[in-house]
């Protein structure tokens, strides 16, 4: 199946994106985390593209799409949102599912709350909407940080892109880790090292906190939408653990969750598992 590579502009931005799939199919919107891009789909995007317009851009200020310094955007997961909404219009994108991990999830949760009639169905891998799945000490220097911005607390925020803990979050979790390939979080890596990224990451992780106080509105809007939603979870992950997985099912009852075991990054090992689960899920949703 090809797979394009594709630029456009967006707000002055460029943003860049991958596509594959016949474009009368029904568009999969895929939303990467952190510290990643679209590159975390290349083993998906294939598995889905003969039944499925399947799009994934990078977010402004990852992967190949602009990264305009901090002190001239100011980064923050509603303005992400906004960006990927515009960037779905750009395209004329009129209705489509998504698939949201990590970061991608807040935002295409503040997408949904925005045109709820866009949204056809969603696939949650790892992206919590639920205080079930927070693990609080995963956050606190990002809250230390909110309460008091000094130099040492943004140090503290920005150990998270680190080399170390870039790898810790692919391998944590995974029991054999010869599945994984290092070319994953190097490339991530590598883009983190760009000038001014650091800075970029940390403002965005700072208002991480702004998707908290939201976990109501959109609770709020899966009980009244009642949206098709599978989640499908590394069950070992500790960023998001499953609890935040099973939630789904408090305002969505007939939600599919299914865990495996692996970790945070899940398509890292099991991306011909989770493209089935969303073929059959897909298929029984939108017909």
């Amino acid at each position: 199946m090809t797979v394009h590579h594709r630029t456009v502009e967006v707000e002055g931005h460029e943003i860049f994106y991958r596509e594959a799939g016949p474009v009368d199919a029904p568009v999969l919107l895929l939303l990467h985390g952190f510290p990643t891009s679209s590159h975390m789909f290349r083993d998906l995007i294939p598995k889905l593209a003969d039944k499925y317009h399947v799009i994934a851009p990078d977010h402004l200020g990852f992967g190949y799409s602009a990264m305009p310094p901090a002190d001239a955007f100011g980064y923050s997961f509603a303005r992400l949102a906004e960006i990927t909404t515009a960037f779905t219009e750009k395209l004329g994108l009129t209705a489509y599912g998504l698939y949201v991990q990590d970061y991608g999830a807040p935002i295409g949760w503040r997408m949904a709350l925005a045109h709820p009639e866009r949204i056809t169905a969603i696939v949650t891998q790892n992206g919590n909407a639920y205080e079930d799945g927070i693990v609080e000490a995963m956050w606190a220097d990002i809250v230390a940080y909110d309460a008091d911005p000094t130099p040492e607390n943004a140090g503290a925020v920005g150990r998270m892109h680190s080399e170390a803990m870039v790898k810790w979050q692919y391998q944590h979790g995974v029991p054999d880790q010869t599945l994984l390939s290092p070319d994953a979080w190097q490339h991530d890596l590598s883009l983190l090292s760009r000038p001014g990224a650091d800075q970029v990451q940390v403002d965005l992780a700072r208002t991480y906190l702004t998707n908290f106080a939201l976990y109501p509105k959109f609770q709020e809007y899966f009980r009244t939408s009642q949206v098709p939603l599978l989640a499908v979870w590394g069950e070992n992950d500790e960023i998001f653990p499953p609890a935040g997985a099973k939630a789904f099912r408090r305002d969505l009852p007939d939600a599919e969750v299914h865990l495996l075991p692996t970790g945070h990054f899940a398509l890292e090992t099991h991306a011909a598992e989770i493209a089935t689960l969303i073929d059959g899920f897909l298929t029984r949703t939108l017909g």
